[in-house]
This record gives structure tokens, sequence and C-alpha cells, in this order.
């Protein structure tokens, strides 16, 4: 099969042929329709993130494409049914797993990882962790559900723990966080969106933010927040994983109020401890998704509540493979994915 090969930081991607997997007892084989382009993957490729298989291996963990291959002992999957697979695989039974925490599970594996991902025609899946998509979900733009909006919905519903009303400011409108913007809308919070990009702002709007701060254009953030909300968001969000955007998200939000730290970085954050202690502030970490959150989250892309298509602003054959992750580093568009 064709594939697109990371053989070692710092390079572009290597298309070339790779053994066209078998699936295991347990496995379905997937021919991927499309598989997401992530800044995850920049971890690996740019700021040296090592992943846990040892290059060469197939990146790519935002997938979805249609059954090819059954293994032994599979009896709820049939070649041809649409499915989505989620980023990371969980044990099952684990204290995290057992416990309803699945997403931390402490022997998960993540496609373009652990295991080789979807940036290839096929792709190998234990067939408990994949998701039927219904016929209204497009496969190609559906894929983004893997994590691109699996990932926020985690974030609004179970970290942030968002309820209908709460004023919510969304730091980094990119993918991930312009479906924290449209998740936290659907659940019926008031959503202020902060970015540097005029369109992108312009974005957060159509997906229901109901006001945005260009940080350019201010002389601080938190004073606007603050006017807005009437004193500071119930919950903030940061999506990038910039010391300096953490720092100013929790400087938006009320005394015991909440923020949610969904953008990665390997750098210290200075935040006031006095603040967080007198102030009853909560600090907390979002990774991925759990399995039991995919079905209602389908079901709401499917119904239309959350936008699924709207948020693909780029797709690429697997061939030019390094021109999507070029565009990610500029900042263009929304999410892209890639066609095998």
């Amino acid at each position: 099969m064709k594939a697109a090969i990371f053989e070692k930081p710092n390079a572009p991607l290597v298309l070339g042929d790779w053994p066209t997997p078998s699936p295991g007892p347990g496995e379905i084989l997937v021919k991927v329709a499309a598989c997401g382009v992530c800044h995850t993957d920049l971890h690996y490729l740019d700021h040296g993130v090592p992943t846990f298989k040892k290059p060469p291996l197939i990146l790519g963990h935002e997938a979805a494409g249609t059954v090819a291959g059954v293994g032994q002992g599979v009896n709820d999957r049939r070649e041809g049914d649409r499915v989505l697979l989620p980023a990371i695989l969980t044990c099952g039974h684990c204290v995290n797993c057992r416990t309803g925490r699945e997403n931390i599970c402490a022997n998960m594996k993540m496609f373009g990882n652990d295991i080789d991902g979807a940036y290839a025609e096929y792709v190998t899946a234990p067939a408990k962790d994949t998701f039927i998509l219904p016929d209204s979900i497009p496969l190609i733009e559906g894929s983004i559900i893997a994590d691109a909006i699996s990932t926020p919905y985690h974030a609004v519903k179970n970290r942030g723990r968002v309820r209908g009303g709460d004023k919510v400011v969304v730091f980094g409108c990119g993918g991930i966080g312009m479906n924290i913007v449209q998740v936290a809308t659907a659940f019926g919070a008031s959503v202020i969106a902060v970015d540097l990009k005029e369109e992108k702002l312009q974005t957060a709007k159509a997906l229901g933010a109901a006001a945005t701060i260009n940080p350019s254009r201010v002389e601080r953030v938190d004073k606007e927040v603050r006017k807005l909300t009437g004193g500071g968001a119930d919950v903030g969000f940061e999506a990038i994983g910039n010391p300096n955007t953490i720092a100013a998200a929790f400087a938006c939000v009320r005394n015991g109020g909440r923020m949610v730290m969904v953008g990665y970085t390997n750098q210290d954050v200075p935040l006031n401890a006095g603040r967080i202690m007198y102030r009853e502030m909560e600090i907390v970490g979002s990774l991925g998704c759990r399995p039991v959150d995919y079905p209602p989250l389908i079901e709401m892309a499917a119904a239309g509540r959350i936008k699924v298509t709207e948020l693909v602003s780029h797709r690429f054959p697997l061939e030019e493979i390094n021109a999507a992750f070029d565009q990610l580093r500029q900042g263009v568009g929304l999410r892209s994915v890639v066609i095998p």
C-alpha cells in the first residue's frame, strides 16, 4: 500500500510502499477515506517530541473509512461498514478505564505514535474501539470528529463542565479552539473567542461566538472579557499551548471559576498561586475523549447541532501531505484532511 512515512524529525514525510497490514483477532482492516492533519503530528515532525514507536512509522490519528476486512472473533463489524477511528485506543481494564476515565488509560495506544497511523491507504484497529458513522455524515469530512471535534467535546462537557448560561472565553481559534467555540455554544454557553487573525474571529462568530477579541487591538484582553461578562468568564479554555496565552486565559476567569488547558506545551507556566488558593480557582487539563462520549457527539453532528463539513477547509491527496503540513505551519485554514 502507499503510505506517508515518518523517517526522522525535521525532515519531510516520505511517500513510499509499506506492507498492507492484516487484521488480527478482534481487529478490522480499514480502507482510509481521510485522515486529519493535526498539530500533534507537528510536535513529532518539528519539535523533537519522540514517538513511542521509533521511526520509521506512519503518522496520522484522525481517521475514518470503510471496513475492508475483519479478523477472527469480530462479529459486530462487516466489510463496507463506515467507521470512525478514535485517536486513542484503550485497554478497558486499568484503574482509569474502570472508573470512567478511559481517555487517560494507563495502557493507551495512539495511532501515529504507539502504532502505525492512517496517513496510508489502510490501517488496522481493534473493532471494539471503532464507531459506526451514519450515512448523513460524509466520511472524508467526518474523519475530523476523531480528534478535532471529540477533544473539544470532552474539554467542554467533562473538564470544563460547561452549562447553559455559562460565560466562556476561548483563547485560540485554530482547529481545536474553533470547535471548543461551537461545542460550548451548542451546550448553551455565551462564548467569547480570542485570536489574532480577524478571519478566524469571523469564522468563530459564524459558529456561534457571541463576541470576539483581537488582542492586538485592545490594551488588555482580561479587562475586555471582564467588561463583557460582568466580572470574568465562568470557564476559560486555552487551545494554543503557549505560556503567555495560558496566563492570559487564567486572568480572564472570574473568582471561583475554572480554566481548562487543552493546548500542549512542555514549558513551565507562571501562575499566581495566591489567587488560585484565595479565590478558589480551578485549573484542569484535558486530553482526548472518552469512548462513551463518541456516540452522543456523532448524534449531535448527524443532527446538525455540531458542524463538521464546514470545518474542513482544505483537502490534499496523500502525495501532497507535506504541503498540507506546510499550510498548517503557516496557520492557514481550519482543518485540512489527507485523502489516500
